[in-house]
């Protein structure tokens, strides 16, 4: 005979003894009282193996040695609540007495916060450049000292990777945008629709990129602003008007806001023009070659002025100018931005243009974390520059003058007229001899 379901097996069977299954449930009356965790001292029963052989201190080891048990050393550990303060005093005193580092990745999971910023930078490689002479090593290194300046007392780290120009990795992108909580973008070389995706997931913030750029915060230095301060002053302060131009990399937000800047003074100033332009790379090698290129030009077709993108390429055309023989800036006068070290060393000393560098990856940074904990609109946000004034512009010498650069209004003059890669013929035989500095 089959029994059914829910037929009690064994019926009729003479009681045996008891076992655990028939066993009475235990009332509340007959039930041990529950302190607190943060008051049950863990017994060598709950307690996990002792430390690994490899030295490493578990959260196990902590909560043994503060008597305590390991949910209170978690709650300690991240901060929470519902923990007398004499335990989490002792609780923090074992951790330093241990040395325990808390799992960062567990750490991350439960909080849904990973506490890492990222941070792409460009490379750029230029042919027989020493990687010490790279700009994108001094821009970068200033950078990241701004945004360390950020993070450092907020328990943060911070993940650094480089994008070639020339082969961006865009799926790398992708990838390290799911290991950050908000990433930093150097010098535009993500195009837009990625931004637009990238700031989908995560917040974004691009460091020197286009004040065009609509799909990510943008923080950079007041490009036009600075380039119209120092190309106004070879004009109207030193009565320049055959200028040359030295550019920068195509792809850089910074160079196409330096060239326009040269369009729009000349355009402003009838009777100036631009008699010719290099390409360039923000690197000694670009000043280098556009040397050369003016050497070779008789001496009554050369130029008044030399604006190059940045102080390195300027550092270039000094070095072959006067190499050939070229006053600077008696015969020719030559400007750069940045304001990098170096270019105060040089004689004659470097006219320029100062660009906070690190004041770039400060606010960027401080931009970025404000996103990651408030989400808000696109913003761009422009840093002041200064003029820097020395000798080689046509100064006298010694003089060392730093002159702040007010914004200009959005709108520009001259935006038909052609790029500063576009030359122009102007009357020659406009250069006034002899010109002092204004403060």
């Amino acid at each position: 005979m089959m029994v059914g379901r829910g037929s009690r097996r064994g019926a009729g069977r003479p009681a045996g003894p008891a076992t655990t299954a028939d066993a009475a449930p235990v009332t509340p009356a007959d039930a041990a009282p529950v302190t607190p965790a943060d008051a049950a001292p863990v017994t060598p029963a709950d307690a996990a193996p002792v430390t690994p052989d490899d030295g490493t201190v578990t959260l196990y080891d902590v909560a043994r040695m503060a008597g305590v048990s390991i949910a209170t050393v978690s709650r300690v550990v991240h901060g929470q609540d519902l923990v007398r303060d004499s335990t989490r005093a002792r609780v923090r005193d074992v951790i330093e007495q241990l040395g325990y580092v808390p799992d960062g990745a567990a750490q991350s999971l439960s909080r849904r916060r990973k506490d890492v910023i990222g941070l792409v930078c460009v490379e750029r490689s230029i042919p027989s450049q020493y990687d010490v002479e790279s700009m994108a090593l001094l821009f970068y290194d200033e950078i990241l000292r701004g945004v360390e300046a950020q993070i450092r007392n907020q328990n943060r780290s911070l993940l650094i990777t480089y994008l070639q120009e020339a082969r961006p990795d865009l799926p790398r992108l992708i990838s390290l945008s799911g290991k950050v909580d908000g990433l930093l973008i150097g010098e535009g070389i993500v195009p837009s629709e990625l931004l637009a995706r990238l700031t989908k997931r995560l917040p974004v913030v691009v460091i020197s990129g286009s004040t065009r750029e609509r799909a990510a915060h943008v923080v950079t230095a007041d490009n036009r602003s600075g380039s119209v301060a120092l190309i106004t002053h070879l004009v109207e302060d030193h009565g320049l008007r055959r200028l040359y131009y030295v550019g920068g990399p195509p792809t850089a937000p910074d160079a196409q806001e330096r060239s326009l800047a040269m369009t729009e003074v000349i355009d402003a100033h009838p009777g100036c023009a631009l008699i010719g332009s290099s390409p360039g790379f923000f690197s000694v090698q670009s000043g280098e070659q556009a040397g050369e290129k003016l050497l070779a030009l008789p001496a009554a077709d050369r130029p008044d002025a030399v604006v190059c993108a940045n102080d390195q390429t300027a550092i270039g055309v000094l070095k072959t100018l006067g190499s050939g023989g070229v006053r600077v800036p008696g015969d020719m006068a030559v400007v750069g931005f940045d304001d990098i070290y170096p270019g105060s060393l040089f004689r004659p000393s470097l006219t320029t243009v100062h660009q906070p560098m690190r004041l770039l990856g400060d606010r960027a940074c401080a931009l970025l974390l404000e996103r990651i904990a408030h989400p808000g609109r696109q913003q761009i946000e422009l840093l002041p520059t200064e003029l820097v004034l020395r000798s080689s512009c046509g100064c006298p010498p010694g003089t060392e003058i730093r002159r702040p650069v007010p914004p200009l209004a959005s709108g520009r003059t001259g935006r038909g007229r052609a790029s500063a890669a576009t030359a122009t013929t102007a009357p020659r035989g406009g250069r006034r001899r002899n010109p002092t500095a204004t403060t």
